[in-house]
């Protein structure tokens, strides 16, 4: 099965790295009171209509991943991999672990230093998604919705990726959740930034990749031409 495909240690460990990365952006964008990107509007909503305090992110963003990833394990089982897991099980651990390492950087209240995390978080946000796709062991919760729904609208991805966005936004942003200049910002530059990214990643990461596995064939050959002869 899919759920069981096995998948290298090194892949593991850049999929972990790229959702802490993801976690950080979410949580600083958070924190700084500037707006959230579509998927953290969504957690900050849940969270104040909770009326949980901004130290319980991490619970409010297990809640919706485990929510989504029920849905699917329902409607769509064929989007679950173990990838979905290595990004939905760490996140809100993630999550609160960047809200209090935000809480410790000097000056966090003023405004040019919100400014300043603002950006290095999307930016590491942007950093942390394309580490993610790069090694490609699968999908997390919202993007698996996303295939389902295009598979059941039979709509363009591009198309559902972008009323699912602005679904969420409304959604969030309703539950109470802060919408901001980050939240425009990163609808534009989001995109853009990720494939480029995205694209470096892969060839350099696959680079490696196909580099060692000549060399572990040339090593192979001489064995089997040292034992032939």
């Amino acid at each position: 099965m899919k759920w069981f495909k096995r998948v290298a240690l090194p892949d593991i460990l850049l999929a972990l790295g790229g959702v802490f990365l993801i976690s950080l952006g979410a949580a600083f964008n958070n924190r700084a009171g500037l707006g959230n990107d579509s998927i953290g509007i969504l957690y900050d909503g849940l969270r104040a209509s909770m009326n949980w305090t901004t130290d319980q992110l991490g619970m409010a963003s297990n809640i919706v991943n485990a929510s989504l990833t029920v849905v699917l394990f329902i409607l769509a089982r064929k989007y679950i991999s173990i990838g979905t897991l290595i990004y939905f099980l760490p996140y809100g651990l993630f999550t609160d672990i960047n809200v209090a390492l935000y809480d410790m950087i000097p000056y966090h209240d003023a405004f040019w230093v919100r400014c300043i995390l603002c950006i290095a978080g999307n930016l590491l946000l942007y950093v942390g998604v394309s580490m993610y796709v790069t090694v490609d062991i699968g999908v997390d919760p919202f993007t698996g919705t996303v295939l389902y729904l295009r598979d059941v609208t039979g709509k363009e991805y591009r198309i559902v990726k972008i009323v699912f966005d602005v679904c969420l936004v409304l959604i969030g942003f309703f539950l109470g959740g802060k919408l901001g200049v980050v939240t425009v910002v990163a609808s534009v530059a989001a995109g853009p930034i990720i494939q480029f990214l995205t694209g470096r990643m892969q060839r350099i990461y696959f680079k490696d990749k196909i580099a060692t596995v000549q060399q572990e064939s040339q090593v192979k050959g001489g064995k089997e031409d040292g034992y032939t002869s």
